[in-house]
Formats: structure tokens, sequence, C-alpha cells
């Protein structure tokens, strides 16, 4: 009697598949190293920014990249503007003049941001639920009407801009900025909660209707909160723009509102460019941005998932 033992079956991979998974990973290959090179191009100018406030000048001069490797750091940035180890417990002007910057950017961007996107957010519902009529304008003709106020570069409204602000008493305040500032980046805003708020189903609204609420308790308590990612989208948007905002800070203020953009642009003197203590200012101008990037990246997310949907 014999006994027949089944073998087990010898998959081999053919021609087709071994090319399918050569053509795979080739493509994964080029996709990654182009993803990692446009990186690199990306952020070696933060990186560059950063090292250079740890420079001393020869080390500037001879283009060193390589910390501990190609130079020694320093803190020299760093301390002359107070910001450093062993100075950051000692009485400095320089210091002083930064956080007053500093806190000047903040409070305009903060404002300016907050402002923007709650004008916005309301200018971009009504476009989006309601028809208008102004004159030959509709809705859409109206949304391409605040996209344009960018076309105009910012020169072109200096001038006016300041004349008007003399005559108001608005040169060198934060009002005065914050109010400029918003104007700037209001068109942004509107085209982007526009393109939120249109993505939401106006059943919702229409069931909230029915409910007993009204247009307004519809709006923040049923639209708001499923519009609130691309809110903040659009208010981080806004904050980046504002916080560097360059051209209107310095023509417009000279003392009392000046900010951190106009501050790191004046590093000049008879000796030429302080490029470490530029550095030394940028680094700190450029952290409170990535810390805010960090904290809200799940929002940011969810905003561009949203009109990735939509």
């Amino acid at each position: 009697m014999t006994v027949e033992t089944a073998e087990a079956p010898i998959f081999r991979d053919s021609e087709a598949d071994r090319r399918h998974r050569a053509k795979w990973w080739t493509g994964r290959v080029v996709l990654y190293g182009a993803l990692i090179l446009w990186a690199v191009i990306c952020l070696f100018p933060i990186y560059w920014t950063v090292t250079t406030a740890f420079k001393l000048q020869k080390d500037l001069l001879q283009g060193s990249v390589v910390p501990w490797l190609e130079y020694a750091p320093s803190w020299k940035g760093f301390a002359s503007i107070g910001l450093s180890p062993d100075t950051i417990g000692i009485e400095m002007t320089p210091r002083e003049e930064f956080l007053k910057r500093f806190m000047n950017s903040l409070i305009v961007s903060l404002s300016s941001s907050v402002l923007a996107v709650a004008l916005g957010s309301l200018a971009a519902y009504g476009l989006s639920r309601f028809s208008y009529k102004f004159a030959w304008m509709r809705n859409d003709d109206i949304s391409f009407f605040f996209l344009s106020q960018l076309i105009l570069p910012p020169v072109v409204l200096a001038l006016p801009f300041l004349v008007l602000y003399k005559a108001l008493g608005l040169l060198d305040t934060r009002i005065g900025l914050i109010l400029l500032t918003t104007l700037s980046v209001l068109p942004i805003v509107i085209w982007i909660m526009r393109d939120q708020f249109a993505g939401i189903p106006t059943e919702l609204e229409e069931a909230a209707l029915v409910d007993g609420l009204s247009v307004w308790g519809a709006f923040l308590t049923i639209i708001l909160p499923i519009a609130l990612p691309g809110m903040v989208a659009a208010l981080i948007l806004s904050l980046v723009l504002t916080w560097n905002e360059y051209f209107f800070a310095a023509l417009l203020t000279s003392t009392h509102a000046n900010t951190l953009p106009v501050m790191v642009a004046s590093q000049t003197g008879s000796q030429g460019i302080n490029w470490w203590s530029m550095a030394a200012l940028s680094t700190a101008a450029i952290l409170p941005l990535v810390v805010l990037g960090v904290a809200l990246e799940r929002f940011i997310i969810k905003g561009m998932a949203a009109g990735a949907v939509k």
C-alpha cells in the first residue's frame, strides 16, 4: 500500500510581476527623492538663518555650513539682542527694544487676523448662501472684486494711506496697522471661507430652521463648528502674512508701533550689515510661527481635507 503525499505548490514570480515590482519601487524612489530634495530646498534658507545666528564674522565669510565640524557655534548673535545665556539676566536696551517690537507684532497680527477671519467669514457665508445684485455685479463678480484688491502693488497705495493716516492721526499707532493689515488679508479669508461654506449642505440649515433656530442660531450652532477647521487654516495664513508685513509697517510707523520685520531690516550700520544680529532676530521671529503651526497642525490638515473632499 502506497501513500501519496501532496507536495506544496511552488509559486514562481513571472517576468511581468518582477517588472511591476521594479516599476513600483522605481516610482517610489523617484517620488520620495523629489520630495526630499524639495524639502531640503525649502528648509535650507531657514537652516542657514538659524546657523548664521551662531556664527562669528570669519565663519560667515567663509561660508561654513555644518556646526561643530566647520565652525564652533557662538552666542554672539543672540548676545547682541540680549537673549544669550550670559546676558538674559542683565538689563539691556536691545532686549527691551526687541520685546517691544515683538509685542507690537503679536498684538497687530493677532488682532488683525481675528478681525479678518470674523468679518471674512460673515461675508463668505453671505456670498455662499444668498444671491446679491449690485449694479451689474453678482456673487461671483463681488467675490472677484474682493480678490482683485490683491492685484495692486502696495507701493501704489503708499501715498494715499500716508495722507489718510496723517489726517486721521493714525500714524505710528497699533490701531492703524491693525486696520490696514486686516484689509490686506481680508480678500484671502473671504475666498477660503467661501469655499468652506459652499461645501456644507444647505439641508443642515433648513433642518435647524425647522427645529426653531434663527438664521444666526443655525450659523453659530450648526455651520460654524463644521467650518471651524477652515477658519483655523485661514487664521494661520492670516497670522503668517500679517506677522511678516514689512512695507506698511516701515512706512506708517517710526517709534511706538514698529514691528519685528522693521527691526530685522534695520540691522545695518557704518560697518555694514550685522548678519548675526539679523539672523538672531529672524530666528526669534520665525519661532512663534513654527510653534503655532505645530500646535494647530490637526486643524490645518482638517481644513485641507475638507477642501479636497469638497
